[in-house]
Parts: C-alpha cells; sequence; structure tokens
C-alpha cells in the first residue's frame, strides 16, 4: 500500500502529528489573541472547532488503523469493522488525501484516481469475505465523488443521506472542503446536498466482481497512460 505516511518510521509518523499539533495550536493561540484584541468574539468560538475538525483525521484514522477499528483495502479506501451485520465503507480522509494524492497530476487524473482507489478497495473487500466464506452481509457508504451511474452499474443503491451523517458533513465542512479541493485541483466548494449514500449487499457485489474489476483495470490503464503522455510531453521542453 502506497501510503506515504505509513513507510515512515514510528518516529518520522510521531514528529508529523506533533508538528501538526503545534501548527494547530499556534493558529488557535493567533486567532484567540485577535478575537481579544478586536472583540470579535465568534471568531474564536468559530477558530476552534473548524481547527480541530480539519487535523482530527490526522490523528483519528492512523489511530483507528491501529486498534483495527478502520481497515484499509487500498490507500484511499477504508471500512470499519462488520458490526450487526453491516459493513460501512468510507472514501480517504483528509490524511489520506495528503499523503497519498500526487499533486502533479490535474484535477481530472486525481479524481480518476480516487475513484480507481475505491474499485480497487472494492474488489479487496469482496475478495477478502469471499475468501474468508463471510456470511451475506449489508455494504453502506457516503461519499462525493462517485456519481449515481458508476454506484449504480457496481450494484450500489442510492438511498436518502440520514440527518446525522448530514451533521456530521456539516461540522466537518471546512475538513471536507479542503479534501475537495485537493480531489479537483483547485479551490473548489462542495455542495453537500449533493452527497449521496450507497447500500448493497455483499453478494451482489461478488456477482459483479468481474465487472469491477474490469472498470478497474480500464481505470488504472487510463490514468498510466495519461500520466506517462504529461512526462512525454514535458521531456520535449527539456
Amino acid at each position: 500500500m502506497k501510503h506515504k505516511f505509513y513507510i515512515k518510521s514510528k518516529k518520522e509518523r510521531n514528529q508529523i502529528q506533533v508538528w501538526i499539533g503545534i501548527i494547530a495550536f499556534t493558529l488557535i493561540l493567533i486567532f484567540l489573541v485577535i478575537s481579544w484584541k478586536t472583540e470579535t468574539y465568534l471568531l474564536a468560538i468559530l477558530t476552534i472547532p473548524i481547527t480541530l475538525s480539519i487535523i482530527a483525521p490526522f490523528f483519528d484514522t492512523p489511530s483507528l488503523k491501529k486498534s483495527g477499528g478502520l481497515i484499509y483495502y487500498s490507500p484511499l479506501f477504508l471500512s470499519e469493522k462488520p458490526k450487526n451485520g453491516l459493513i460501512k465503507i468510507h472514501g480517504g480522509t483528509l490524511f489520506d488525501y495528503v499523503f497519498v494524492i500526487d499533486l502533479k497530476l490535474n484535477g481530472k487524473q486525481r479524481t480518476n484516481f480516487i475513484i480507481q482507489q475505491y474499485l480497487e478497495g472494492l474488489l479487496n473487500l469482496i475478495e477478502e469475505k469471499e475468501n474468508n466464506n463471510c456470511e451475506n452481509i449489508n455494504v453502506r457508504g457516503t461519499s462525493y465523488i462517485i456519481n449515481d451511474r458508476t454506484a449504480q452499474r457496481m450494484g450500489f443503491t442510492i438511498v436518502k443521506t440520514d440527518y446525522i451523517q448530514k451533521l456530521i458533513l456539516i461540522y466537518n465542512y471546512f475538513n471536507v472542503l479542503i479534501a475537495y479541493s485537493i480531489a479537483k485541483g483547485k479551490l473548489s466548494f462542495p455542495n453537500l446536498n449533493e452527497t449521496k449514500t450507497f447500500v448493497t449487499t455483499l453478494n451482489d457485489l461478488i456477482e459483479r466482481k468481474e465487472f469491477i474489476g474490469t472498470l478497474n483495470e480500464k481505470l488504472k490503464n487510463t490514468i498510466t497512460n495519461k500520466v506517462q503522455a504529461n512526462m512525454d510531453e514535458s521531456d520535449k521542453f527539456k
């Protein structure tokens, strides 16, 4: 798994988290001072939760991975442990986007790469459950990257996103904003109303395993060819 954070030594990972904590604390302190000097206390009230929501994935995701609460099936596709006959799947967090996505890719290439990682992770999930002879269970995920048509072709049904999930997204808006902008390669404001929740069963995914695999390889080849073409184009100007 090519995840730049996890291939680092424990000492290096700790140093990264310490620096993130220091930067976050410094920013909060600066805005608290500005708030106090200008008597705009709303600024302080907003700064603390926004900053915490942005840095949270850099601590929560590695911690949950270590404890087994989150399982990586590709660098940008995770799942929670099955509970009550349900597997909750997730796209990569802001933390993963920062350490996995190549910033040299353009917006279209980044989006294709993210979707390809979703497909690869889904395939790995299917194969693991298939090899372990797991009983049929439900699978559910929420995304603002995958469109309806692609999800339906993979066997997912679109359902209404519950209010709790919407509240979580609203609280993490600035977190999502940064991740979305990284995915698009430019400052982009996500429309949370376009966030979709997809549900299916493990059996349905197994039935579409071949199609998902074919789509994954096609997208992987497209990404590789475009990256190579860009490199060749760059070489012309050297």
